[in-house]
């Protein structure tokens, strides 16, 4: 069953004179129980994207629906059926925990004791702190308060907007623990995110750019489509050695990679490559790598 349905969603910003297209007939649907990813930099058009499945903000162009509410028509259905948690940060500072909590809670005409056993889990992480200003907390926990008060109400579909951006690598594995168990309640998940490693924690994802939508699939089957030979190459002069590999022909692309660069071979030739680079007097470890999301979308986006 399609909970979200896009369908040629354009939106832009800006006068007649200076107008810019954040999203280019954006198209997907998500199914209910999905953890879907909607992963791309920013200024790729993820916010204004969730701002209009969420009812803040106009498209110019195109139909979306949500839990089967048309988000222009039927918003205020659509408002008391979905949680929404913004990039930034955006609760009241100067409001304890429970005083937030409380309050969105009371917004949706409902209490904290009335849900809290679809957030204890997370709420209980804070609840030490629940009479600490929320402007005191630190990164991991203002996260999971957001959460919580996303969740207050008991939302069938759930929009996080960069829900990891800023926080540490141990807040972020346990916030995507914490969404695979609320997606077994049957809760629709969806979770833009700039972090490529955080795709393969999606059932499906779409790759954005630039306001447009390179490729939706799994990401086992993002990755299975790459396609070509891809090598990491190292050496102690990374520099020369990037300027070298990308005036080669055989090579389709090279980029920074970790401590390696990641060669794109257009059809096979690493003989040949090795060979160029002991011509050239190059110092270099060499080896076959497996391709992963981000491989992927670096290749895309030469490829547009």
């Amino acid at each position: 069953m399609t909970t979200v349905s896009i369908s040629n969603i354009v939106k832009r910003y800006g006068s007649k004179k200076t107008v810019t297209t954040a999203l280019h007939g954006i198209s997907f649907d998500v199914q209910q129980g999905e953890l879907f990813g909607l992963i791309g930099p920013d200024g790729a058009g993820k916010t204004s994207l969730f701002r209009i499945l969420t009812t803040l903000l106009l498209a110019e162009e195109g139909t979306a629906t949500v839990d089967g509410f048309d988000v222009v028509k039927e918003y205020k259905e659509i408002r008391k059926r979905v949680g929404y948690m913004p990039g930034r940060f955006s609760l009241y500072q100067d409001l304890t925990v429970k005083e937030n909590l409380d309050f969105f809670a009371t917004i949706f005409n409902t209490t904290i004791e009335e849900n809290y056993d679809l957030i204890k889990e997370i709420y209980q992480q804070i609840e030490p702190f629940k009479d600490r200003r929320a402007g005191k907390l630190s990164g991991g926990m203002k996260q999971k308060l957001a959460l919580s008060c996303a969740l207050i109400h008991r939302p069938s579909v759930l929009f996080l907007d960069e829900p990891t951006t800023g926080v540490d690598a141990v807040s972020r594995k346990e916030f995507w623990e914490m969404l695979k168990r609320l997606r077994e309640q049957g809760i629709t998940i969806l979770v833009s995110t700039p972090y490529m490693d955080e795709a393969s924690l999606c059932d499906r994802v779409a790759l954005i750019q630039s306001g447009r939508i390179m490729q939706i699939d799994t990401p086992a089957g993002i990755v299975q489509q790459f396609g070509k030979k891809l090598l990491a190459v190292k050496s102690n002069n990374m520099l020369e050695l990037l300027k070298i590999l990308n005036d080669q022909e055989i090579v389709e692309n090279a980029y920074p990679f970790g401590e390696y660069h990641h060669v794109v071979l257009k059809n096979g030739g690493e003989d040949v490559l090795r060979n160029e680079l002991n011509r050239k007097g190059m110092l270099f470890e060499m080896e076959e790598a497996e391709a992963n999301i981000e491989d992927c979308f670096i290749r895309l986006m030469n490829n547009d």
